[in-house]
């Protein structure tokens, strides 16, 4: 099976017509984000790696509405696990996971398997993962502007990575996917992905002879072939995961599916306008 290239003609459009899209996007996610932040007090629900609980994977006759009758602490989520009528996922703000056990077993369900995570190194996971995050975007932006060493090429990527991260944290939230180990992972490979493609966008422009629109068109042969072909990996794996009950793989997934086509976006539309304006309209010209 073939794979081709829809081709796009830009000159038929301006700079600012290319940029409605991405520009638009990127507003959206971060009004969603700040909103969030206004009503929950945190920009995207953190999971129990995060805030500290348990979790529980019952086999149990008894229906969704009843299984949280059926514990003295709240069930925070319950998710029925895909492929299977009586298996369940349930989260609890409690880490007293031998106690929910007991009270499992007591109203008759099977345990699976059961975990739990004590605030205390919830909150060190939450800090070190967000370092992580800022520290890797730190590094991406630093190599990227030592390696174009001009201000516009480098802001484009740098801005592409992060419009890259921030619209999927705001789909995390309309999705009801949390922050977790899993997801900050998702978050990090999203930026490599996004540098990858926006790098191989402006070696193609700025390294190589060749009028602007013939290297554009090079670069987004190679480059869309290789992001629709994650995305389709992506996506079955998200599927699988989503069958067989693995949630976290299920957010993986889900995640960098959203992360992937966003950088389709950015790439192809955000990126392409600042290095068209910066060859024909700025310094270079």
């Amino acid at each position: 099976m073939e794979f081709e290239v829809p081709d796009v003609d830009y000159t038929e459009y301006s700079n600012r017509q290319l940029l409605v899209v991405p520009l638009a996007l990127l507003a959206v996610a971060l009004l969603v984000l700040v909103g969030w932040w206004a009503m929950t007090g945190a920009p995207v629900d953190p999971g129990i790696e995060f805030t500290g609980g348990s979790e529980l994977r019952v086999e149990t006759g008894l229906t969704q509405s009843e299984i949280p009758g059926e514990f003295d602490s709240e069930v925070a989520t319950i998710q029925a696990v895909a492929g299977s009528s009586d298996t369940y996922v349930l989260q609890f703000q409690s880490n007293d996971a031998q106690g929910l056990s007991d009270q499992a077993r007591a109203a008759g369900m099977e345990v699976l398997q059961s975990s739990s995570t004590s605030p205390a190194l919830a909150s060190d996971s939450q800090n070190l993962a967000i370092i992580g995050v800022l520290v890797a975007f730190l590094g991406m932006s630093v190599l990227v502007f030592a390696l174009f060493r001009t201000f516009v090429p480098s802001l484009a990527v740098v801005l592409s990575a992060a419009s890259d991260i921030i619209v999927p944290l705001a789909v995390m939230n309309l999705l009801g996917i949390k922050l977790s180990l899993g997801t900050v992972a998702a978050l990090l490979m999203l930026i490599g992905y996004s540098v990858d493609s926006d790098i191989l966008l402006n070696n193609h422009v700025l390294r190589r002879s060749g009028e602007f629109y013939e290297s554009v068109y090079n670069a987004r042969e190679t480059g869309v072939t290789m992001t629709v072909t994650s995305i389709a990996a992506m996506t079955v794996m998200a599927i699988l995961a989503t069958f067989f009950g693995i949630s976290i793989m299920a957010d993986i997934g889900l995640v960098l599916v959203i992360g992937l086509t966003a950088d389709l976006i950015n790439t192809y539309l955000l990126n392409v306008t600042l290095l068209r304006w910066y060859k024909f309209e700025g310094v270079a010209r």
